[in-house]
């Protein structure tokens, strides 16, 4: 079966696929060597059948060394980006150390990104990698995804862009965006599918011991909200609302008590933050809890109460919109301490 599937791809694409990975400075080199791993390994995996490699697989650069991983590395780019020609797809590695500041330092790629998607070529990016691609300008008014920990950072300098940290991958229009570190694994299979077949991912995702349909990453994200603005005001309600996530918190209730009206802190809050008043108090509560529930035995049901829940379904519910797991699941995933009777929830 295998075997048919495999001959089936002679018919679905008439010549190789041409895949070009950004050699940028302060790459993580990882994210570079495992991205053209990964397509190197489907070649074998044909060839071991009988059939030509389908990926041509090259790293493109702006000089004739680059530095990786802050320096350890050097690399000698393929090509220079200037002798690119019928690019399929541009694989753009994720950034080591600050991402806006490394993506500044690679910025003469942004205009070469642009030109080559207006053409019709195919860009995804690893992880922080997402600030080059930002930097582009091709991902304005569209989806993005990124490690969470630069969410926030992503948020305040492309404010046209969607980020939806809590996706593993994104898919939209030819340009395509991976969550935090090694979720670059499950995009790298994602366009193995993509150009191949199934069975071709499943084959690859067994060799790389990689769980293949991950699709969200809100489980693993530590919510930090954003205080990289000036509106000192709203600086004092997060502090307030982070302060007292233990108690019945309401969007009039703290309007009042900061001498502001509801419709004027729900539109700083928002501008500021990129959350509403709702969302941020939910948030701030959910982390309470994922720290209660990653450590000790105390029951589900305490844990609701202790961050300022009362009703079951409502603390459910949130959790779930936030984590992308119940409080049980949550639980039995990060703690181990043996606690039980909480299956209800």
């Amino acid at each position: 079966f295998f075997r048919r599937c495999l001959r089936h791809l002679t018919y679905l694409h008439l010549r190789m696929v041409n895949i070009f990975i950004l050699a940028l400075k302060n790459a993580v080199i990882g994210s570079v060597s495992d991205s053209a791993h990964v397509f190197s390994k489907v070649n074998e995996f044909l060839g071991e059948n009988g059939l030509p490699p389908l990926f041509r697989i090259r790293l493109v650069g702006l000089t004739d060394k680059v530095s990786f991983s802050n320096g350890p590395y050097t690399i000698t780019p393929d090509v220079h980006i200037d002798e690119v020609e019928n690019a399929d797809l541009l694989i753009i590695p994720a950034l080591m150390g600050n991402a806006t500041a490394t993506a500044y330092l690679n910025k003469d790629y942004a205009p070469w990104i642009a030109m080559q998607y207006k053409r019709g070529v195919e860009v995804a990016s690893l992880c922080t990698g997402a600030f080059l691609l930002g930097f582009s300008g091709v991902l304005s008014g569209k989806k993005c995804t990124t490690h969470w920990a630069y969410a926030n950072e992503f948020r305040y300098y492309y404010p046209s862009v969607e980020v939806v940290d809590e996706h593993v991958i994104t898919d939209q229009d030819g340009l395509y965006s991976s969550g935090g570190s090694n979720a670059y694994w499950n995009l790298l299979l994602y366009l193995v599918e993509k150009y191949t077949t199934r069975e071709m991912a499943i084959r690859t995702a067994k060799f790389f011991v990689v769980d293949l349909d991950k699709s969200n990453q809100s489980a693993f994200i530590i919510f930090q909200g954003m205080k990289d603005h000036d509106d000192e005001v709203i600086i004092r309600v997060q502090n307030y609302i982070e302060e007292s996530f233990a108690r019945r918190l309401g969007v009039d209730q703290i309007a009042e008590q900061f001498h502001i009206t509801r419709r004027t802190l729900e539109r700083r809050f928002r501008k500021a933050t990129r959350n509403t008043v709702t969302e941020y108090i939910q948030r701030v509560k959910v982390e309470a809890a994922k720290k209660m529930l990653e450590t000790g035995k105390r029951s589900v049901n305490d844990i609701m109460v202790a961050v300022g829940y009362s009703d079951v379904q409502t603390f459910r519910e949130v959790f779930k919109w936030a984590t992308g797991m119940t409080p049980i699941e949550y639980r039995n995933k990060y703690n181990h301490s043996g606690v039980g009777g909480d299956s209800v929830y």
